[in-house]
């Protein structure tokens, strides 16, 4: 991973992000989705920002085991499962 878990919270404040959304390409990028995610639970942003993962090697169950909001397999469902989770 090229950038920090902090990095991440931190954009997400600047930002007043909603959703928080991540993609791996492979699967040894897979684990440092937990960290962000363990990292905004940690933050104030917990329970404020969703987040939503997806990308070739990330399965449902593997969304769920980490604690993830959402899971979406191509960008068209992101995008559905993203007006979900903001309840539209």
């Amino acid at each position: 991973m090229d950038i920090s878990s902090d990095r991440f919270i931190e954009a997400a404040r600047e930002h007043r992000a909603d959703i928080l959304c991540m993609s791996a390409l492979l699967t040894t990028t897979m684990t440092y989705m937990k960290e962000v995610i363990d990292a905004l639970h940690a933050s104030d942003l917990a329970g404020r920002v969703k987040v939503l993962v997806g990308g070739a090697p990330v399965t449902e169950g593997f969304a769920q085991t980490i604690g993830a909001d959402g899971y979406s397999s191509n960008a068209n469902n992101a995008v559905l499962m993203a007006r979900q989770l903001m309840g539209h």
